[in-house]
């Protein structure tokens, strides 16, 4: 694959318009079109900004022919896997992972739990707090499963994670804490409702509600990907989480 086909397949691969790249990278959408009409390429900076945003290496990004995607790290089983390949068993359904019904699926169920105030279910362990959503898709998609369980309340550590037919393919650990006592649980939590699909993990980049603003960053795509996310009460930080996850196998 040329330089100007990765960044087209990685932009859509997660779901992003021209225009919301280039507003990501701080360029104008015609930059975008020129990379992948092979017009123009990028300099090393957005190289380097479209490798962490994508999360592959630069060298895979500037490496011609190469047809290996190398997501998140050279452990990464998952991101040795043919970008070809990849992309038909998405297109078929035989492999769900990433995909805009998942991304959306994760959003319906973040709304439905934590952030839309649901009821918690039976707890996994001691004094564990436990959220539990899940759709049958039909038969393209089978059923999805949403569960949340966390520890703790004022310090607290969690993980979100995502079942397709009875198999784990995705999670995301979370830890956070609060920093002072004028922090709102009820403005997170709106925050945290405003997710949308081209940002799932947690709420959107930014959220504000008065003299409340909410700040979410996040490098790397849905398979391999870290962020933090901060809350401040005018100038005063009163709250920070950073989490971190991927595909499962």
């Amino acid at each position: 694959m040329s330089l100007a086909e990765k960044i087209a397949w990685l932009r859509k691969r997660n779901l992003l318009s021209q225009e919301e790249l280039s507003e990501r990278l701080g360029v104008s959408r015609q930059a975008v079109s020129k990379w992948e009409a092979a017009e123009s390429v990028p300099d090393i900076e957005n190289l380097v900004r479209l490798s962490a945003l994508f999360g592959v290496s630069v060298d895979f990004m500037v490496k011609d022919g190469c047809g290996t995607a190398e997501i998140g790290s050279e452990n990464n089983t998952f991101a040795e896997r043919n970008f070809s390949t990849l992309e038909t068993e998405m297109m078929s359904g035989t492999t769900f992972f990433d995909s805009a019904e998942t991304r959306e699926f994760l959003c319906r169920a973040k709304r439905a739990t934590y952030a839309g105030k649901g009821s918690e279910v039976q707890p996994c362990r001691k004094n564990s707090h436990d959220l539990f959503y899940s759709e049958d898709l039909g038969a393209d998609f089978g059923t999805l499963e949403y569960y949340d369980t966390y520890l703790g309340g004022k310090n607290f550590t969690g993980e979100e994670a995502l079942w397709k037919d009875g198999i784990p393919f995705w999670a995301m650990n979370y830890c956070g804490r609060v920093l002072d006592e004028s922090f709102s649980g009820d403005f997170l939590k709106s925050a945290l409702y405003a997710v949308k699909p081209e940002l799932p993990f947690r709420g959107p980049e930014f959220f504000r509600d008065g003299d409340k603003t909410y700040i979410c960053n996040v490098c790397g795509s849905f398979d391999w990907f870290s962020g933090s996310e901060a809350i401040f009460h005018g100038a005063r930080k009163v709250y920070e989480c950073v989490f971190h996850g991927g595909i499962v196998r």
